[in-house]
Order: structure tokens, then sequence, then C-alpha cells
């Protein structure tokens, strides 16, 4: 315990002395993180802060948002129990090392890794642009909030509960848009969203799977070569796209998103849709115009537990 008071009071202290820079660090803060989870990714992203010499408080940047994003997904692992390639593991492992986390939850999927935690056989890593991306996630992923046991499916009140967020992005991507001269096809669409996002202290995430791979698509599209992505926040999914590759993809996914900011308001729903050949009920960010046409299939599926990622039932 008295390792655990010094390290608090060393972080404090440091922070009284720099009280712009605690402020500025503050503000990545997530809504749903407790102070326990919030204490260390904040411990991670100070400790690790001269690994970006050019991240400067108060100033956006691509090394800022590989930071922020790579201090996400040490979370998700130390909280969660989610788990990454294992060149990825390796950096946050690194990244990580001398963060006490005390009473850090126990998961009986894991077996070795950071804080004697392990590896689920997942695909992700982290791009450029500070976008999580991914062709395989495990349940919560990217989600602080404490992990509990649940049936596949959000739960009844999380559109509520993820509503005054989108409340809140809608208005920063109006505002974004109005500077930039209104939407069109020649704006950066994601670098609009994922601007946003980030003043609103998220992080998008984009799952990418090859066309060849997804099932169900006529036999003469089997082949054809492209991309598709995914792009979802707080788990709620925002827009789907094809693309040569997968910056095409993640453009096209994030000009489809960007389209559903263009009505009077946003509003987050349980949708019914195709996940792997099956119907399952998702969280889907609409505007108000009516559907002609059902959703595309989902890539992801947060909210699945461990019976249906086995496929069992």
């Amino acid at each position: 315990m008295a390792e655990e008071r010094s390290k608090e009071d060393i972080v404090a202290e440091y922070l009284g002395q720099n009280p712009q820079l605690a402020q500025w660090v503050e503000t990545f803060r997530s809504y749903c993180e407790s102070n326990k989870q919030w204490d260390a990714r904040r411990e991670f992203i100070l400790r690790n802060m001269e690994a970006f010499p050019t991240v400067e408080p108060g100033v956006p940047s691509s090394s800022l948002d590989r930071l922020l994003s790579l201090s996400m997904v040490w979370a998700n692992h130390v909280f969660l129990g989610c788990s990454y390639p294992q060149a990825v593991m390796d950096k946050i492992k690194e990244m990580g090392e001398g963060i006490v986390v005390v009473d850090a939850p126990v998961h009986k999927t894991t077996k070795d890794g950071i804080l004697a935690r392990g590896k689920r056989s997942t695909t992700t890593e982290v791009d450029a642009d500070g976008c999580v991306k991914r062709a395989k996630c495990g349940p919560n992923e990217l989600d602080s909030r404490p992990v509990g046991r649940q049936k596949s499916g959000p739960l009844p009140q999380a559109p509520a509960e993820h509503q005054p967020f989108f409340n809140r992005l809608y208005k920063a991507v109006a505002w974004k848009l109005v500077s930039a001269g209104g939407f069109g096809p020649n704006l950066d669409h994601f670098e609009i969203l994922r601007s946003c996002a980030e003043s609103c202290k998220e992080t998008l995430t984009c799952v990418f799977v090859p066309l060849k791979d997804i099932a169900g698509l006529p036999a003469g599209r089997t082949q054809k070569e492209g991309h598709v992505c995914e792009i979802r926040c707080q788990t709620v999914y925002m827009g789907t796209g094809y693309g040569r590759d997968e910056s095409a993809a993640k453009a096209m996914a994030s000009k489809e998103a960007l389209k559903v900011f263009q009505g009077r308001k946003v509003t987050v729903k349980i949708c019914r849709r195709r996940y792997k050949q099956k119907d399952v009920e998702d969280l889907m960010l609409l505007d108000e115009q009516p559907r002609s046409q059902g959703f595309p299939p989902a890539l992801s599926y947060p909210f699945q537990d461990e019976q249906l990622e086995d496929g069992s039932s």
C-alpha cells in the first residue's frame, strides 16, 4: 500500500507542478472510465510522452493520436482482458512497464502477458491515423466500462446511455462542416470524423475485412479485390464503405458515416441486422430519413459473449 500511495503522490505532485499539463491530459478521460481506470491510463500517457517527441500539450498530431490509441489498447487489455497481435502486445507491455494497477481484474480466458494476463486470438493494430483497426474484436473492446457477463446483444438501456455522447458529436461535426464550407465529396471525411470524436474524448474503431472473405456475397463477387471498412464509436455502428484498399475503404465508410449527420439530429437505436449469417441486435446511429434498404451486414459485433463467439448456442 505504501508503494501505491507513493506512486499516486508522485503523479499528483507532478501534475500539481504542471497545471496546464494536468488540465490538458484530463481532456482525454472517457466519460465511462472509473477513477481507477483513468488514473492508470493517465499514468500510461504521462510516462510515454517522451517517447513521442512531437506530442505537445494542446496541439493535435498523429503522434498524439497514436499515443492515446495505445493507452486505450493497454487499458482494454488490463481491465477488459482484450488481446492483440503479439507485436502490439509487446509494445504496450514495454510502454506499461512499472505501472502498478492494484487489484486489477483477473480474466479467466487469458494465461500470461501484461500483469499476468494473456492473449486471445484477435487481429488488431493501431494505424498511423490514430484509428484502432481490427478484423476481429473481443467483447466490449475499446469500452472502458467495467466488464461483466451479459447475454449477446446491447442492453436495453444502451441507446439512452450513448445518446448524450452522440448529441455532442453531432454538434462538433456540424460546426466542423460549417467551417469546411459544408458537406461535399472533396473533404477529408475521416479526418473530420476523427477530430470531432477526439474533441469529444473518444476514439474511432475501424474494422477491415477483405471483400473476398465476406460470406454470403454472390459467387461472381467473391473473387473481387478490395476491402470493406466498418466504423464504430463507443461500440455504436456509424458506417460501412468499400474501396480498393483499406485507406479507400476507410474514406468511403467515413463519408457514409458523415451523411447521417446531415439531418436535424442523430439517434442511437437498437436494430436487427446480419452478422456471420445470423440475425443479431446491434447499436446503430441513425438520422431521421426512412430507410428503403436494410443495413449492411456487420463486420464486427462487440456485444457477443464467449458462447456466441465460439458459435455455440
